[in-house]
């Protein structure tokens, strides 16, 4: 059997006695685990998406099963693009980033444009593309996780030893924060900002600076929080909802209801009483909270660990990847790892009273297109990095093994 060394030359070694009953090397080039986990979330999300949506369709839609037909639709639009990315090489995303980030942005201002941007409850959040609506808050934080991955690699020693390398890319996700807050959209402007820090930390930005610009940030969207009437009575409601439990702290007091029923094991798949008008948006940002009163505390800590165990693997293959010298793929999975574990403790927190009611989705469980769609892709890529990086060390295995059996050859 005919291998390359590392200087070039072809050796002859024989080939290896495969192991009965184990597959060959090329078939294990995907994280099974991770894969089984997602499809275990985004399963368990339809089921409850189902649940939660069936009165609410019937009245609004005259079809009880209007959400949840949607719901698997896009779970399969999100299976075939996630099939797509995993076979799209890294370095083409590492090409697209600086202009899918751009685009973005163009994208970002286009939704406050009158007439382009179409308004629900209050926010322009998508832009209206025939049987779907894009929101394009969720592609500016793939996008700007790409990005950043990208911008760390090229400008490693800027962004290590001078301000003016964390400064620059913190500066352009302003301005993609900035569109956020217009929208109105807080949560995922937090969200944004939040992953953005969280991989500047891991790209080696000096302590003080990254103490600096954190807490200039942090000031920055309380400030926003405190002088914008509409979030600071949400702030309010949210430290003692029972104050005013049929305005402010209906929403927030009914999640708390639902999870109060649920006890140890719930009440029962269906059998959610809060889910029946009582709590707005069940489908969406509140999911989890029928969630914990249908499946109880047995189902609320296997979500958690379920999301736990997909950012503990994340973090995993982008440590793979940074051994690699993977360096874009490494940041990557860090990003996505930050993105998703974030917005799902965010939801978590808000479902639980512990954090201020935001607008913002279960990654892979709520109710929400575009929010899937772009989950899905980032998963895609996750298992990219991981593919690109077991490819790398078997490669590094296979030319060892030529050097090393070349050398047998010579010493005879």
């Amino acid at each position: 059997m005919a291998a390359v060394n590392a200087l070039g030359v072809t050796a002859r070694t024989a080939a290896p006695a495969r192991p009965q009953g184990r597959a060959p090397a090329s078939a294990v080039d995907l994280d099974l685990p991770l894969l089984i986990a997602v499809i275990a979330i985004a399963s368990l999300g339809l089921v409850m998406v189902a649940s939660t949506s069936l009165g609410l369709a019937e009245r609004q839609f005259g079809d009880p099963f209007h959400f949840v037909i949607r719901q698997g639709i896009f779970l399969v639009l999100g299976a075939g693009a996630l099939g797509i990315v995993l076979r799209v090489p890294l370095v083409v995303w590492e090409r697209l980033a600086r202009p899918l980030f751009f685009v973005t942005l163009a994208l970002l201002a286009a939704v406050l444009v009158p007439g382009v941007g179409w308004q629900v409850n209050g926010s322009v959040r998508w832009i209206p593309l025939g049987p779907l609506h894009l929101q394009v808050s969720e592609l500016a934080k793939f996008a700007a996780v790409v990005y950043l991955a990208d911008y760390v690699v090229r400008h490693a020693e800027a962004v290590r030893t001078t301000a003016r390398g964390f400064l620059t890319p913190m500066a352009l996700l302003c301005v993609a924060g900035l569109f956020l807050l217009l929208e109105p959209d807080f949560g995922s402007t937090g969200v944004l900002m939040a992953t953005a820090l969280g991989l500047l930390f891991l790209a080696g930005v000096r302590l003080w600076q990254f103490g600096l610009l954190f807490l200039t940030v942090s000031t920055g969207l309380g400030l926003l929080a405190v002088l914008s009437p509409y979030r600071l009575a949400r702030l309010t409601s949210f430290l003692n909802p029972w104050a005013d439990p049929f305005s402010s702290g209906f929403q927030l007091t009914q999640a708390l209801i639902a999870i109060g029923r649920g006890g140890w094991l719930g009440v029962g798949l269906g059998n959610s009483i809060q889910k029946l008008f009582y709590l707005p948006e069940a489908h969406t940002d509140f999911l989890f909270s029928i969630l914990a009163e249908e499946l109880g505390l047995l189902g609320v800590v296997v979500v958690v660990v379920l999301f736990g165990f997909v950012v503990w693997r994340a973090f995993r293959i982008g440590r793979r990847a940074e051994r690699a010298g993977q360096a874009f793929g490494a940041y990557l999975a860090y990003g996505i790892g930050l993105w998703v574990g974030l917005q799902a403790y965010l939801n978590i927190g808000v479902n639980l009273g512990v954090l201020p009611t935001k607008g913002l989705t279960l990654p892979l469980m709520s109710y929400g297109g575009s929010s899937l769609l772009m989950n899905c892709v980032a998963i895609g890529l996750l298992l990219r990095v991981d593919r690109e990086t077991r490819r790398i060390g078997v490669g590094a295995r296979r030319v060892a093994a030529a050097v090393a059996a070349r050398g047998r050859g010579g010493r005879r």
